[in-house]
């Protein structure tokens, strides 16, 4: 069977940064790991550029193919973050006081599952684990956005590369779903990619025309999410908390109300600028938690620095990909 990707790089980039950015930027895996135990840090980093990673090439692939949009990538990236968390590691169902999950495993819990943890971190992987990354392959990578990646045989072995990850996960981790509950999320993500199949592609378009908000409020939209969370994490430590429903209802207001200012507000004008901006914003979120939570660490902050040269790489392409697209003489913005 033959097995091709096109073009190397791209694939490399994303492979990489889709476990990188919720992994080793947020702390939950120690980069430090690679100077006391590189062995087992190796083992550990293929393993998650192995379920990450995939994932995150799979529902690239997806969207190129049946050419579709934004709606469509978080929908999978919904799918993926309960295969992940629910089907692989098993968090959904992770007793309370247990490292992640915490005081979520009982506030939000019910019939056996820790459905605010599960929403908050269906979100999480939907946006910093899948559309994040594939957002910054598309601006680091504008010639390659539209091309199919991986041929067949490449994407039967990324699939079943990543069918074995989940399996494997699920079976070294215990506190497993029961099968009725199996099945359940089983049912729901099959319900999210035949919505991702069915979706339109312009369903999250953005308004044609220039855009009505500006860098510094996009970057601050892209916030949000991230922000919500920690606050739905602070609640459930909080005494005299508000009901878990409550909190989720938050957390999803808040984030449809991010998706409902980048629809109506930003406009098909510079377009990469404004993805670069909410990107940044998702970013400096992380960059923010690394100093607040995460500072103990250690080489957290290192990670935080290479990605914010990331980004200033990425800014400078940017102005030279403008400068070389306005006629002579024309003034050309730039992100911030």
């Amino acid at each position: 069977m033959r097995v091709l990707l096109r073009p190397r790089l791209p694939v490399l980039v994303l492979l990489l940064l889709a476990p990188t950015i919720p992994e080793l930027l947020t702390g939950s895996t120690p980069v430090s790991e690679l100077a006391y135990d590189p062995v087992q840090f190796a083992i550990s980093f293929a393993g998650i550029v192995g379920l990450y990673g995939t994932g995150a090439l799979l529902i690239r692939e997806f969207a190129v193919f049946f050419r579709k949009g934004w709606a469509s990538i978080l929908l999978l990236g919904a799918a993926y973050g309960i295969a992940e968390e629910g089907l692989a590691v098993h968090t959904f169902f992770e007793p309370a006081g247990l490292a992640p999950v915490g005081a979520l495993g009982a506030y939000g819990h019910a019939f056996g599952v820790n459905w605010l943890w599960a929403l908050g971190l269906t979100g999480f992987h939907a946006v910093y684990s899948i559309a994040l990354p594939i957002l910054l392959v598309q601006l680091f990578y504008p010639e390659a956005r539209e091309a199919r990646w991986l041929d067949r045989g490449a994407i039967l072995l990324v699939a079943a590369v990543y069918v074995f990850e989940v399996a494997l996960f699920s079976v070294v981790v215990g506190h497993g779903p029961t099968p009725e509950l199996l099945a359940l999320f089983l049912v729901i993500e099959a319900v999210l990619v035949a919505l991702a199949y069915r979706a339109p592609a312009d369903l999250l378009g953005v308004r044609n025309g220039a855009s009505r908000i500006g860098s510094w409020g996009l970057a601050f939209t892209g916030t949000v999410f991230l922000t919500v969370w920690v606050f739905v994490e602070a609640v459930a430590n909080a005494p005299g908390r508000f009901p878990a429903l409550a909190a989720g209802a938050v957390l999803v207001a808040a984030s449809a109300g991010a998706i409902a200012i980048v629809v109506r507000r930003v406009g098909s004008q510079g377009l990469d600028r404004s993805k670069f901006s909410f990107a940044a914003g998702m970013l400096g979120a992380l960059f923010v938690w690394d100093i607040v939570v995460e500072l103990a660490v250690p080489g957290v902050l290192g990670v935080a620095a290479i990605f914010a040269l990331l980004l200033y790489a990425l800014h400078r392409r940017l102005r030279r990909r403008e400068s070389a697209d306005a006629p002579p003489g024309a003034p050309v913005a730039s992100p911030p």
